[in-house]
């Protein structure tokens, strides 16, 4: 069961989307190693936008997380891939579907 999550907003420096895309897509391993992310999700928006959308069990796997290594590479990046910081919002999970 996930309880809390986290949605990331990012926005693309110009001339910087496909690098953001592959950034993005080069994290899934990452993330897979991480036991207490249960979902995760990277998906644009429009040319320039992005969101990221994961859910934990609990709020010690989401600090694990904001802790781990996506998230030290994309701070490592931050300036050089995106127009403005990420904006990164605690979110509560009301409800769920999981593949079983």
């Amino acid at each position: 069961m996930v309880t809390v999550g986290l949605c990331v907003r990012l926005t693309a420096a110009p001339g910087k989307e496909n690098e953001v895309a592959a950034f993005l897509e080069s994290a899934l391993p990452l993330v897979e190693a991480e036991p207490e992310t249960l979902a995760w999700f990277a998906a644009r928006i429009d040319a320039s936008n992005f969101l990221i959308f994961d859910a934990f069990p609990t709020e010690a796997g989401r600090e694990q997380h904001l802790a781990g290594p996506v998230a030290e590479a994309l701070a490592a990046r931050a300036t050089e891939l995106f127009s403005q910081p990420p904006t990164i919002e605690h979110v509560e999970i009301l409800a769920s579907k999981l593949p079983g």
